[in-house]
């Protein structure tokens, strides 16, 4: 049985940000760091923070609007909407990497996982996010889905060493498959996949959830973090 709580932990700015905390069955796994879309570490990212948990990870989800406002949970249309995009818009990149390399120090300095090898995993800003964590924190594994903007921060590509992994929909207007192709580029070696499907397929709350290339993309991530971590 998996559990779960609230905690803080320390981020780039020496202060704390809360996080969600997800523990296998057993209490001890590989690290992951999950992050979030931009509504939020809402009840779907928790939900996905306890999916990954089911696995076998110890999962820590940061809080990344911490700065603007903390512990916010929107939802996917209307007036939610346009404040995740302004809440997305308001983050400092060079902030947000400083809270990514304090978030994968504070995840493996628990005693509750089993190697320094972490890995991440994201989705749509936590795509990047998780992209971010591979360049600036040395993860071993980082899959991205559907991530906006990577395209524009390919510069960082020579520093990572782990492994990559994407996932893409064909049907995203947001990303364009001429930013896929620069990614695949950038980075031959990573796993690129790209699926008959729109941007956030993956989310069930979402009107463009596409159940089909979430199973199918969550078991190659989860074959792909096994191998890697």
């Amino acid at each position: 049985m998996i559990s779960t709580q609230w905690i803080s932990i320390p981020n780039g700015a020496g202060t704390q940000t809360d996080a969600y905390l997800a523990l296998p069955n057993g209490g001890k796994g590989p690290g992951l760091l999950l992050f979030q879309e931009i509504f939020g570490v809402n009840s779907h990212i928790r939900a996905v923070a306890e999916q990954y948990a089911q696995a076998g990870y110890v999962v820590l989800v940061p809080d990344m609007f911490w700065a603007q406002v903390p512990r916010v949970e929107l939802t996917y249309a209307g007036d939610d909407l346009a404040k995740a995009y302004l809440l997305m818009d308001g983050c400092n990149q060079d902030a947000l990497a400083a809270d990514i390399k304090a978030y994968a120090a504070a995840l493996r300095a628990r005693e509750d996982i089993v190697s320094a090898r972490i890995g991440a995993v994201g989705y749509c800003m936590g795509g990047r996010m998780a992209y971010f964590a591979a360049a600036h924190a040395d993860t071993a594994a980082a899959v991205c889905y559907y991530g906006g903007r990577i395209q524009n921060y390919l510069e960082l590509a020579p520093n990572i060493n782990g492994a990559l992994q994407f996932h893409y929909g064909a049907k995203d207007s947001m990303i364009p498959l001429s930013a896929v192709d620069a990614v695949r580029a950038a980075h031959p070696n990573a796993d690129v996949n790209v699926f008959d499907a729109d941007h956030g397929f993956n989310c069930w709350e979402r009107a463009s959830f596409n159940p089909a290339a979430a199973r199918v993309a969550f078991a190659m991530s989860a074959e792909f973090l096994a191998q890697h971590l």
